[in-house]
């Protein structure tokens, strides 16, 4: 008996190398990013509606988007759809969210009517509101995210959603090289009230970062690949001698590192936006359709690998890439409408190594699209060529089997 099920056994395992091996010859295993993620604005008057979008996200693999607010028709179309949205408090309304009342009635109409069958993890309170321009709104932010995390306690949501707020690198006095990292003076209390929210809360710390940003303003001292995440000799901080080969983790560890100095340390870290324009004004260098999908192609090779910053060699980076598509309606220069990977009618603004087999010539959501790589190619064949000669040897083994018994 034992042998005949050693036979068995045998057979099958032999078997599902097999199908392996055929999987990955006609490029059918998929990978799915758990940390990468992507910003879905709808600042446009042509996107398409929220069932194409579910589609789009769905063929790309990817299962956790972004919105700048609570739109109910969205909420109400990503039930379902096992796609995780992390929304928004627009920053308008945080003064009034401060009112433990107006936080309750603001879970219970924009949240739980539509939780768990929209699977809801975040909760974005505000965008940025500390800027070089404008920072009056930054003294709700923390009692806002108090009062909403005590109405999602209050409905019992708490243990399913995070609350927590995007921030932009100008809340850094220094960035550079990040062990200086540090933050600015006139934000130092609401960060150290915002970082004691984070830590009790167990959620992230999120912040907007663009390496496009730093180059478009010094291309004649930042080189280029640094930025784009390509081969270069990168920098190496004095202080901890860590070596950086792109400027995103250089960021996001003087994140960190701002963090510390406030005697937080063991806070995530996450990319809420970041991304690069395809098209821009004559004076935005460097914002061009070749650098976008570089950028966006590189960071995509990170992510596959979960990767960590040198900072956090262990720990893989949560990253929402900005953005879906191409927004006609947003204000302010040419590239702040030009950092979609699509185009509003669903075809690609460029390609960024997304590998597709179309089943339909006409139709881009009927797409079966991996986020296998050119970063795992050689992984790949790697793979293929082990699976094949382990075939061949427990085959063997298998005949010599049948043989004896």
């Amino acid at each position: 008996m034992s042998k005949m099920f050693s036979r068995i056994a045998m057979t099958n395992y032999v078997v599902v190398l097999l199908l392996s091996l055929t999987s990955l010859e006609h490029g059918l295993l998929f990978q799915r990013v758990s940390s990468l993620g992507i910003n879905y604005g709808q600042v446009g008057d042509n996107l398409p509606p929220p069932d194409k979008v579910i589609q789009l996200l769905g063929s790309l693999h990817i299962n956790k988007t972004r919105i700048y607010d609570t739109n109910p028709k969205v909420l109400s179309s990503f039930a379902n759809s096992n796609i995780e949205l992390f929304v928004t408090v627009e920053n308008q309304m945080l003064p009034s969210l401060v009112d433990p009342q107006q936080a309750l009635q603001w879970v219970t109409s924009r949240i739980k009517p539509f939780f768990p069958a929209t699977k809801i993890g975040g909760i974005a309170v505000g965008n940025e509101l500390y800027t070089d321009d404008d920072s009056s709104l930054i003294g709700y932010l923390v009692p806002a995210m108090m009062s909403i995390h005590a109405a999602l306690v209050q409905t019992g949501l708490d243990k399913y959603i995070q609350v927590s707020t995007p921030n932009s690198l100008s809340v850094l006095q220094e960035s550079y090289p990040p062990s200086a990292g540090c933050f600015r003076p006139q934000v130092t209390g609401v960060m150290t009230q915002l970082l004691s929210f984070l830590h009790s809360t167990k959620s992230p710390f999120w912040i907007n970062a663009y390496p496009y940003f730093a180059y478009k303003d010094s291309p004649t001292k930042i080189p280029l690949d640094y930025v784009l995440f390509n081969p270069n000799p990168g920098m190496v901080d004095p202080y901890t001698k860590y070596h950086y080969d792109n400027m995103l983790y250089a960021q996001v560890d003087s994140v960190i590192f701002a963090m510390a100095r406030l005697g937080f340390k063991d806070i995530e870290v996450g990319v809420s936006e970041t991304g690069w324009p395809s098209k821009g004004d004559g004076d935005e260098v460097g914002a061009t359709v070749a650098n976008a999908a570089v950028y966006n192609k590189n960071l995509l090779k990170r992510q596959l690998q979960s990767e960590g910053t040198p900072l956090r060699k262990n720990m893989g980076l949560d990253v929402y890439l900005f953005a879906l598509f191409n927004e006609d309606l947003k204000p302010g220069p040419t590239s702040e409408r030009n950092y979609g990977l699509y185009q509003p009618d669903e075809t690609m603004a460029y390609n960024v190594g997304l590998l597709s087999s179309s089943q339909s010539s006409t139709s881009s959501t009927n797409s079966i699209v991996s986020l296998t790589s050119s970063a795992s190619t050689d992984i790949t064949r790697g793979k293929q060529r082990l699976i094949y000669f382990m075939c061949i040897y427990l085959l063997a083994i298998h005949m010599l089997i049948r043989r004896r018994y």
